[in-house]
């Protein structure tokens, strides 16, 4: 086996071992031997098309690539003990071995430096479609949930106190709109990762007359880059991704506090199926909302990757620096982490059992329609800050009595001011307060089955742009 560096003509020594160890990076991006290879044979292509190796030659280059990428992918190929520093050195190592001197001529025209660009552009552009896959997936059971639920009354929280009543549907399609914009966001940053880097060479181009059209047609980029020294040096793209895996993973991280809250018998709103639980090794009874705490805290994994990432690119001088072999590792765990919490999240949510009733007691409680309360008195030509005054004595002589707003006699409402009517009963139960909040976005069943419907005709549009329809 030929083990000798790509670029061991000018060396008289080989690397230490320490080192040698030290600077592999094969580990790392062996996932992207099918990219290599694509982009490799999509090179050798165009070498032969324009002249710049022999036509011959390049088919048997392209042969020996796809003949590679066959072994690999059936597993008769490995990478253990392979002695090479990287994916690029590994397949050109192997190509050789097979068919000879000929598959030096595969690297003419080309880099490390675009060739690894590549290689993760084409990564990219994969794994942005997979992550928005597992966003439409994880939208459409909150989307199932909330049309099942569209009438529950549920408690909504300010600073985790009870606020006011709203729908538990309404509560539901928050996460729905906060991935719409994940989605948006990633779809953005696709546009921008669907660049071809290949043809920048080291930094400064090539003198061959490479055909950089014909390979970005053949690896189904719409176009190319425009300044070879940004090419090579540009990682914004990975930056921009994984920042919006983080936000991703934050908004999986708010859904997840919030089910772990829930869980508790201190809320009893939801019970995550036993699927998702997990049990104490010396509590018996326990039941642990664990595949949620487990999302919640990979949050924090997706946002230490963006910080590698910002943190490994600041102040890097023009163009390449071997410091750009460490954005792998962070760009592929960001990746791997949020769809795997995208998708454990979907399961929960599609599995949950919400307790109804506990979430209508409890929204019942706590004076949660004494804004309406305030509100109405406005409506009687009370200043509002007047009316919120006076529906604080309302709610103290309610807890100096132990009783809700609901409780109040018609004599009550009016011992305390004399604005109180007789409709004053007919706004403080939970179901007239959630169905008065009938502005554009608000809680009112019609306004929320109006917001479903839009969410459902997004979420309609993107499996239509799945299938191409």
């Amino acid at each position: 086996m030929n083990s000798k560096a790509l670029w061991g003509g000018r060396f008289e020594k080989t690397p230490d071992e320490a080192m040698r160890r030290f600077s592999t990076s094969l580990p790392i991006d062996a996932r992207l031997w099918r990219y290599d290879i694509d982009g490799s044979i999509a090179h050798v292509r165009m070498l032969g098309k324009t002249g710049i190796i022999p036509e011959p030659e390049a088919e048997q280059i392209r042969l020996g690539l796809e003949q590679i990428a066959a072994d690999l992918e059936s597993g008769w190929l490995k990478f253990d003990a392979a002695p090479d520093e990287d994916i690029h050195s590994f397949v050109e190592r192997t190509l050789t071995e097979r068919i000879g001197p000929v598959a030096g001529k595969l690297h003419t025209a080309r880099s490390r430096n675009d060739q690894i660009a590549l290689d993760v552009r084409l990564y990219l552009k994969d794994a942005l479609e997979q992550t928005r896959d597992a966003i439409h997936a994880l939208q459409g059971a909150l989307l199932q949930r909330a049309e099942e639920h569209s009438e529950v009354v549920l408690p909504g929280y300010t600073h985790l106190q009870r606020a006011q009543p709203v729908l538990l549907s309404h509560h539901l399609l928050v996460y729905f709109w906060m991935l719409q914009r994940d989605d948006e966001r990633l779809s953005e940053a696709a546009r921008r990762a669907d660049v071809l880097p290949l043809g920048a060479a080291a930094l400064a181009g090539t003198t061959f007359p490479i055909d950089r059209a014909f390979v970005a047609q053949e690896l189904h980029f719409s176009t190319v880059s425009n300044n070879s020294m940004d090419t090579v040096a540009d990682r914004d793209h990975l930056i921009e991704s994984v920042s919006h895996c983080a936000l991703i993973a934050l908004h999986l991280s708010r859904l997840a506090e919030e089910l772990v809250l829930w869980s508790a018998p201190e809320f009893g709103f939801v019970t995550l199926d036993d699927r998702f639980a997990t049990g104490s090794s010396i509590m018996p009874q326990k039941k642990n909302p664990d595949s949620m705490e487990l999302v919640r805290g990979k949050a924090a994994r997706v946002v230490g990757d963006l910080m590698t990432l910002l943190t490994l690119v600041k102040g890097l001088p023009l163009t390449y620096n071997r410091d750009l072999q460490e954005d792998k590792e962070p760009l592929f765990d960001a990746f791997d982490t949020t769809l795997a919490s995208l998708d454990i999240a979907r399961g929960v949510i599609e599995s949950a059992r919400f307790h109804t009733e506990k979430m209508r007691s409890v929204a019942a409680g706590g004076f949660s329609t004494a804004t309406d309360v305030a509100d109405y008195l406005v409506r009687r030509g009370v200043p509002f800050r007047e009316a919120h005054e006076i529906v604080g004595r309302v709610v103290n002589y309610c807890e100096e009595h132990g009783k809700q707003l609901d409780d109040l006699t018609l004599t009550e409402w009016q011992g305390l001011h004399e604005n109180f009517a007789q409709d004053v009963l007919n706004i403080v139960r939970v179901e007239d307060s959630v169905g008065a909040r009938k502005s554009f976005g608000g809680t009112a069943p019609e306004r929320v089955k109006e917001q479903l419907q839009r969410a459902q005709r997004l979420w309609r549009d993107r499996a239509g742009q799945k299938l191409g329809i």
